[in-house]
């Protein structure tokens, strides 16, 4: 196993070079992204059985080993006498479980540098610095075992010029000699300190006094390499400072110490540091909440815990901050951040001690509830956290109301990863936005199949796109006049290869979602100005109406696109009718009225569609240059036996001629709408009662028969 270096490096300009012993790619690549994470710039090999080890360790070199554990005691003493017999020094860190730390820590006894839990891998890079410090101090503690042997005067003029405290301990007189920088470390004159064990011992914090007192007495035993600790110690200003205190023991030659001489180096300064830089990690830098990172891991410890015996339950909810955008765009990010930072407040006076709450970026925020009783806790959460929102936020002079969607999943021994909850709970959330906002929604099954078939559905229409599965139907539109075809709306169909025909609203607003529609749309224009172009090249003179959506309208290069097209095609710009929803036309008017004059300018026809299902007006209506309305069949359907919609229509008709525009009714299918149409002077129709949508070749034959579904007034 290998891989390229990081972009962060642990020590600059040097790689480390690991070698894992560890069955299980996958664990290794894990241990691999945390000391990535860590900041190390990594190369790796990877040996799955004890050959391969042998031979890598014997043939590279390696800075440290990663080994998995448990594993059985003959491999382990096999590959550290191994390194020992090949006169390697390199550092060994074990992997284990919980249950296997009591052993783990006989393994550090044998020679073993450290071991790490295997649910808390986000100290693996601790742990990993800390043994390569440990080696350092092996090699500079044998180094200065040279030097003191040397001479107490070149001791002594070491000691005065190093920054480092240093300590040099005659355990046959137990006595300590401090040196002054050691002493001036902890604000201590040089008379203020003796020459007992107890100056050093009784300043250590009295949480941490007895491990350094364990490290000692284990080195001194021979059970470690040397002595390393990091704890704090009584400074004469009443203060703790981080130290870091190394020393190694020298023996005589039946292995019995005498002698034991380290440093003691503040790391105050460090420890802040990367107390600090830990926090930063794990924590979102605009809200201070825990970030996906934490929130994962804390969230991957409770799926472990429903693993064992127990009746223990948590809950995800996972929440989107609803039109959050708005307030971007309106009011600028400044205000968009303090909301963010006041919504997180709001969110964690919901909270227990115990529970959760982390911002996973943008406007999103995840919860973990943690023992929870039953669904019951989640949903009055969900409930407490919309009744606290509902408060309005004052950012600055600004009077802002927030409203969140909130999906909601059980905890479950189903459940291996974070991932898998966090995406269901995501599914909830977007069904409950779906219903209107300012809600919450419980997962169930039929979202993750809904979402796999929706998944399914996008795929397949990429495929679709590329092997041209779409195809293009024409509805007649005929003259309520005389009963002439007049032209032809053409309209998409799937030639799905599983399920058959579909119509548009089985995949049109996935398409949309996509922006797949713009590509399926530029194909259908262009089919359609083609076939009417041989059409008319074959002595039918009509107009083709195709139909844009929202998407397409608002495309930066409409106009040229249609008139590319229809210089492609040979169509005359009077012989397209573009057909746009009325709700598409009054989403944005400047935008519409600039769009539909430039496209009018160039003698392209116009028609709204679902005319009287939206908000428009007269007085925005006449402001466009259309050129036709087209009645909804809403309003057709029940023109015989609904006296309102017999006013309504009636009365779209008489403003649409009003406007001097062209009139269509769409969905006309049978003879008494055709009647009550005709008596009104409606202009045209196009409807089941003529002909459904056919395909070209079949609307050809229309056009040949060259008959009058009905004779003229």
């Amino acid at each position: 196993m290998s891989d390229a270096p990081s972009n962060q490096r642990a020590t600059p300009g040097r790689t480390l070079h690991v070698l894992f012993l560890e069955w299980s790619q996958a664990d290794a690549e894990f241990c691999l992204q945390q000391l990535k994470k860590g900041g190390f710039d990594v190369r790796a090999d990877l040996a799955q059985n004890l050959e391969e080890f042998f031979e890598r360790a014997r043939t590279e070199s390696y800075d440290i080993v990663l080994a998995d554990y448990p594993s059985s005691n003959g491999t382990r003493i096999d590959a550290l006498q191994l390194l020992k017999k090949e006169g390697k020094d390199i550092p060994i860190i074990l992997a284990t479980s919980a249950s296997g730390e009591e052993s783990a820590v006989e393994w550090v006894k044998k020679g073993v540098s450290d071991y790490v839990l295997k649910d808390q891998l986000i100290r693996l890079p601790v742990a990993v610095r800390s043994a390569l410090e440990e080696k350092s101090l092996r090699e500079t503690c044998q180094r200065a075992e040279e030097a003191l042997c040397q001479s107490e005067e070149r001791y002594a003029l070491v000691a005065s010029g190093v920054h480092d405290g240093l300590w040099d301990w005659n355990l046959k007189t137990n006595e300590v000699y401090f040196s002054s920088r050691w002493k001036s470390m902890l604000g201590l004159e040089e008379s203020e300190a003796g020459n007992s064990p107890k100056e050093w011992f009784h300043r250590v914090h009295p949480e941490d006094i007895r491990g350094v007192r364990a490290g000692i007495a284990t080195h001194l035993e021979g059970r470690t390499p040397h002595f390393e600790g990091e704890h704090r110690m009584w400074h004469k200003d009443g203060t703790y400072r981080w130290v870091l205190s190394r020393g190694i023991a020298i023996r005589d030659a039946g292995g019995t110490a005498y002698r034991m001489a380290g440093s003691q180096t503040d790391i105050s300064d460090r420890k802040l540091i990367e107390d600090q830089l830990l926090h930063d990690v794990l924590h979102d830098e605009l809200t201070g909440l825990p970030n996906r990172t934490l929130f994962c891991n804390r969230l991957e410890f409770a799926i472990g815990r429903t693993k064992r015996p127990g009746d223990y339950f948590y809950a995800v909810l996972f929440l989107d901050v609803d039109r959050f955008k708005i307030v971007n765009d309106s009011l600028g990010h400044l205000i968009g951040d303090e909301l963010l930072i006041a919504v997180s407040r709001r969110l964690k006076e919901c909270l227990r001690p115990g529970d959760t709450v982390a911002r996973f970026g943008g406007d999103e925020f995840a919860i973990l509830l943690d023992d929870v009783h039953d669904v019951n806790d989640a949903t009055r959460l969900a409930e407490r956290i919309q009744k606290n929102l509902t408060v309005p936020f004052t950012l600055r002079e600004h009077e802002v109301f927030a409203t969140a969607s909130i999906g909601i999943a059980m905890g479950a021994a189903g459940y291996e990863q974070p991932q898998d909850i966090l995406r269901d709970a995501d599914l909830a959330m977007y069904h409950a936005k779906s219903r209107g906002r300012a809600g919450w929604k419980r997962f169930d099954r039929g979202m993750r199949a809904d979402a796999v078939a929706l998944l399914r559905l996008e795929t397949d229409l990429w495929r679709a796109v590329e092997r041209q599965e779409f195809r293009v139907y024409f509805q007649p539109l005929t003259s309520l006049e005389d009963g002439i075809i007049t032209g032809a709306e053409a309209l998409v169909r799937w030639q799905h290869p599983q399920r058959d025909l579909l119509l548009p609203a089985e995949f049109i607003s996935v398409a949309e979602g996509t922006r797949l529609i713009v590509t399926i749309g530029e194909w259908v224009l262009r089919t359609a100005c083609a076939q009417a172009q041989a059409w008319r090249a074959s002595g039918h003179s009509l107009r083709v109406t195709v139909n844009f959506s929202g998407h397409q309208f608002g495309h930066p290069d409409l106009v040229g696109l249609i008139r590319r097209v229809l210089k492609e095609t040979g169509l005359p710009a009077s012989a397209l009718e573009l057909e746009i929803t009325e709700s598409v036309a009054m989403k944005d008017i400047e935008l519409s009225s600039g769009v539909l004059n430039e496209l009018s300018a160039h003698g392209i026809h116009v028609s709204i569609d679902d005319f009287g299902t939206g908000s428009s007006s007269l007085s925005r209506l006449k402001r466009f240059p259309i050129n036709s309305l087209k009645i909804d069949q809403s309003f057709v359907r029940n023109l015989a036996g609904d006296v309102r919609d017999a006013a309504i229509t009636t009365a779209m008709i008489t403003m649409g001629h009003s406007l001097k525009l062209n009139v269509i009714a769409e969905g006309v299918e049978t003879r008494k709408q055709l009647a009550f149409l005709r008596s009104r002077r409606c202009d045209e129709m196009q409807g089941y009662l003529f002909s459904r949508p056919v395909p070209a070749a079949a609307f050809t034959k229309l056009l040949q028969k060259a008959r009058r579904f009905f004779p003229a007034h």
